[in-house]
């Protein structure tokens, strides 16, 4: 019997900032379980900073330097955790078959 390895893109970072994976056999473990939870609270997240930021972009003309750069930051930071979620949860959707 062989085992299939499956590779997650975790939503934290390792050491020095770098990637984190975990490669497990493709059953729900602790670990991938607090990642599904993190997953879900940074879309959500993500989901707030956006409702948020929609005034705020129709005001931008009365906005002052620093309160766009927040909401900069905050866009960024969301639309960065979500591509990490969509790039983790590509990798572990199987391939069409021919």
């Amino acid at each position: 019997m062989s085992h299939t390895s499956h590779v997650r893109l975790l939503p934290w970072s390792g050491p020095e900032g770098k990637r984190a994976i975990l490669v497990t056999d493709g059953t729900a473990g602790p670990l991938s379980l607090l990642a599904d939870r993190i997953e879900n609270q940074q879309i959500e997240s993500a989901a707030v900073i956006v409702e948020l930021a929609r005034p705020m972009a129709e005001a931008a003309p009365d906005l002052t330097a620093e309160e766009l750069r927040w909401i900069t930051r905050r866009l960024i930071e969301s639309l960065t955790d979500v591509l990490n979620i969509a790039e983790s949860r590509a990798g572990r959707i199987p391939p069409y078959e021919d």
